[in-house]
């Protein structure tokens, strides 16, 4: 069945594909992906786009129109949204569908790695595009998927567009984490300068926690490190005013406000994404145990009785599958996860020097999530890759750039390589 909305036809499509594909004979799961397209042109021949959300664990855009940079995208491709292993409508792995021992639930998830979202995806081209390769635009977490792409599977691919995503290809966790705490120091020391009161703010927040109990509406204690948490909205272009809003109404009388604890139990309860916090520490993991590197890393100034608090970011840590309701039932197989070791490669480094497969890719100066070094450094052993570093935009200048910064990376590929 196709919908129409302003802009842009949907039509559904759900395969079934293998839970492990080196086992194509055993147990299968549902993989969902939305086509969109310019109604006009619907039975035009256009090539096709692959979106890869950034995450890990996030489902793709659900559109409400042609805007942002899906109408950019729409104006000569064919969109597939792909909902990504174990994320919205692709057998989704929330705590109310798992089941089992930790040692299952953690083999299985073992399984939902970037190899094996490239795994889905060829074999959806392969049904859907019958056989002919696509392009891809890969946002954040979704352009290290695509560098699992390219090294796994180029052939299927006929150009890449990369927002926010060009992973260090040897880097582990721990490296990325020694790099990242510095990036979000400075992305808090910045939120403090913009909003001087801030700082004030959360220490008094903090000290209230630190004498008593305080629930959120799911019953849930709200800790000083999970307000810490809500950092990881800092590397957003409009996140810093986001959080100074929430805590300037944060208290009613003495007490913190029901607005606030609501806001704070949404932004942090990982209720729609488990995913990206059991997963999030093994997309930097080929070999070696990751181990719970943001904990172990964590420099003692983001301590929870440091003065003045900062605000933690991308990071997960073991306390949250203790203390957040949503993560709970994972919490064996997280620590299984985070202990395993003889994890395989997510990269071929000679197969991508060799690239020839053209890469487009936006490199954000500051962005807090990504590191800008590990990038270029990645660009610079790609083969094929043209980037385009800026700070114009934060880390989801695909979202809110209009379509602007896709347009770029089209036209990038468009003149080096023609239509």
């Amino acid at each position: 069945m196709t919908v129409l909305l302003p802009g842009v036809a949907l039509t559904d499509h759900v395969l079934t594909v293998p839970l492990d594909h080196a086992d194509p004979g055993g147990e299968t799961i549902e993989v969902f992906a939305r086509e969109a397209v310019d109604p006009a042109r619907r039975d035009e021949d256009l090539p096709w786009l692959l979106f890869l959300q950034g995450g890990p664990g996030g489902r793709s855009p659900r559109p409400t129109g042609a805007d942002g940079w899906l109408g950019q995208a729409l104006k000569t491709h064919r969109v597939l949204l792909l909902d990504q292993r174990g994320t919205g409508r692709s057998t989704p792995v929330t705590a109310a569908t798992v089941s089992g021992s930790d040692a299952g639930l953690a083999a299985r998830l073992a399984h939902f790695r970037a190899d094996a979202i490239v795994a889905d995806a060829e074999l959806i081209r392969r049904e859907l595009c019958g056989g002919r390769a696509w392009e891809t635009l890969g946002q954040s977490y979704g352009g290290f998927v695509t560098l699992t792409y390219l090294s796994r599977a180029p052939e299927g691919i006929s150009a890449c567009y990369v927002t926010g995503g060009l992973a260090g290809l040897t880097a582990s966790a721990d490296d990325v984490y020694a790099r990242t705490y510095p990036r979000v120091r400075a992305k808090a020391e910045r939120y403090f300068a913009r909003h001087p009161g801030d700082s004030a703010r959360l220490d008094a927040i903090a000290d209230h926690l630190r004498d008593r109990e305080v629930l959120l509406p799911d019953g849930d204690r709200l800790t000083v490190r999970r307000l810490q948490s809500l950092g990881m909205c800092l590397g957003t272009g409009d996140g810093a005013d986001r959080l100074h809003w929430m805590l300037e109404e944060a208290w009613a009388g003495g007490r913190l406000s029901d607005p606030f604890l609501y806001e704070v139990m949404t932004a942090t309860g990982f209720v729609g994404n488990p995913l990206y916090a059991v997963l999030h520490e093994s997309i930097y993991a080929q070999g070696g145990a990751t181990a719970w590197a943001a904990h172990r890393l964590l420099p003692e100034d983001f301590a929870e009785d440091a003065r003045p608090l900062l605000p933690t970011g991308e990071m997960i840590y073991p306390w949250m599958f203790d203390e957040i309701a949503a993560l709970r039932p994972f919490r064996g197989a997280a620590e299984i996860i985070a202990a395993r070791s003889g994890w395989p490669a997510l990269y071929d480094p000679v197969r991508l020097a060799a690239n020839r497969v053209p890469v487009a890719a936006a490199v954000y100066y500051d962005d807090m999530y990504v590191d800008e070094g590990l990038s270029m450094e990645t660009a610079r052993a790609v083969g094929g890759v043209r980037a385009w570093v800026t700070n114009e935009w934060e880390h989801d200048g695909l979202r809110v750039s209009g379509g602007r910064v896709l347009a770029r990376l089209m036209e990038t590929v468009k003149g080096v390589h023609g239509p």
